[in-house]
């Protein structure tokens, strides 16, 4: 994604022209680098763009936030990359942040005031849910994914960590689709099995994986969706999905994706 093809200020091309964004969107890695969920870095933009949102980005200024770091318990890690982060962030006096990662909001919103960095988070499911509410993004006539069956998977980072079961399911429900849910859902809701680091480490001995364990919930439901609102957990019920050899029959997307693809985006 170029930025000359999308146009996506960074916060410095703002600043020199005296302009302050609206949000500042926290990208993260998986937004920047991962070749799959660089697709709902697009789509989200995508909505931002249609719905008039001021927004900018850091660009190469943006960093890890440092949450891989802690998890896998390197502390020291993690506050050398939290106090750079913090630094720019502060020297933009950057008031407001959306992320699509449950992995960067949690950092940023109750781990980083304890540094230094006191600022208002917002995970991009509540901010789509806030934009369908105020009428920005309509859905006429329910989107391509009217009369589908969708099942949302909890991210434990966005579910558990911080309360916020609603606003997803909300913005699945204004796509018209039929949402049917996994029995382990909400506060009950099994983990992908690639939190606190766990993604970058070999598997520990057992039965079954548990991002199969998972994805065997996911199909029992019917469900031809799976949504998701994490990257971690998108590439763990991806895996999930072609382990079981139903990629062509079923579609793991995350909220971002569902609603630009609706949208005609």
């Amino acid at each position: 994604m170029s930025e000359s093809s999308y146009q996506i200020p960074t916060m410095a091309d703002m600043l020199a022209r005296g302009e302050v964004p609206e949000i500042l969107f926290w990208v993260g890695c998986a937004g920047s680098y991962d070749d799959r969920y660089k697709s709902v870095t697009k789509a989200f933009i995508k909505i931002l763009k249609k719905t008039g949102t001021s927004f900018a980005v850091l660009g190469p200024e943006e960093t890890c936030t440092g949450d891989p770091a802690r998890r896998a318990g390197n502390e020291f890690l993690f506050q050398m990359q939290a106090m750079a982060n913090i630094r720019v962030l502060n020297g933009y006096e950057i008031k407001k942040i959306v992320t699509a990662c449950p992995h960067c909001f949690n950092t940023l919103k109750n781990e980083y005031p304890e540094l230094g960095g006191n600022y208002e988070v917002i995970h991009h499911s509540t901010f789509l849910q806030q934009l369908i509410h105020e009428g920005k993004v309509t859905l006429k006539g329910g989107g391509s994914f009217k009369g589908k069956k969708i099942t949302y998977h909890d991210s434990c980072y966005l579910g558990r960590a911080n309360n916020i079961y609603e606003a997803p399911r909300q913005v699945l429900q204004a796509l018209d689709a039929e949402l049917v849910e996994m029995k382990r859902c909400r506060t009950k809701g099994l983990c992908c099995g690639a939190g606190g680091a766990q993604m970058f480490k070999d598997a520990e001995n057992g039965k079954k994986e548990i991002n199969i364990e998972r994805t065997e919930e996911a199909l029992a439901t019917g469900a031809d969706i799976i949504a998701a609102a994490c990257p971690f957990c998108m590439t763990m019920m991806s895996d999930g999905v072609k382990n079981k050899e139903k990629e062509d029959k079923v579609k793991v997307l995350d909220l971002a994706e569902l609603i630009a693809k609706s949208e005609g985006l």
